[in-house]
């Protein structure tokens, strides 16, 4: 029987596309960028056979700044631009609600867990979660898997203060970083 490919959980915001200032949201694609290289890191990814997916806390949907339509509409139009790049994403699973009204906004599991229920030959063993917060962290270490930060060293400085036992597997400045520096397939 053949291994099932390794599956890349992604957070958006911070890892794919620049995050909008605090307070504020990616309402529409005219507001999305990329981040550096996160296009060639997921074309990369693609390329290794590995199954990717997003799972993505959109606050700005309950907070009435948005419409699940309009983030809809960006992904559309970030898949569109990430398939010219042979770097298309498998699944993106989203959240809309404000903290503490349903379970899947992250650090819970439920977009996780869908993701689970849609693809079951994911298996969490081989399965590294990537996020710039310590809530992707805290999903990953719940999960078991794999848990890679993207950010700032200072960042993870401050995460890891406020929460001592959370396990960090790898970090780097960028996802390009952190798919070539070797650390992140381990």
């Amino acid at each position: 029987m053949a291994e099932s490919p390794r599956t890349v959980f992604l957070d958006r915001d911070g890892v794919i596309n620049r995050k909008a200032p605090e307070g504020r949201y990616i309402t529409r694609w005219a507001d999305f960028a990329f981040l550096p290289g996160a296009v060639e890191a997921l074309r990369r990814l693609r390329a290794s056979g590995s199954r990717l997916v997003i799972v993505t806390n959109q606050r700005g949907v309950a907070r009435g700044a948005m419409t699940l339509d309009d983030v809809a509409e960006i992904h559309q139009q970030m898949q569109a631009a990430l398939r010219q790049s042979e770097a298309a994403v498998d699944a993106i699973y989203v959240c809309p609600h404000e903290e503490g009204a349903c379970n899947c906004r992250k650090p819970q599991l439920g977009l996780f867990r869908q993701a689970l229920t849609e693809d079951p030959d994911i298996d969490l063993s081989r399965a590294v979660a990537v996020g710039d917060s310590r809530s992707d962290l805290v999903a990953a270490n719940a999960l078991g898997c794999r848990s890679c930060f993207v950010g700032t060293a200072e960042r993870l400085a401050e995460i890891r203060q406020a929460d001592r036992d959370l396990r960090v597997d790898a970090s780097a400045r960028s996802l390009l970083d952190l798919v070539t520096s070797g650390e992140f397939g381990r």
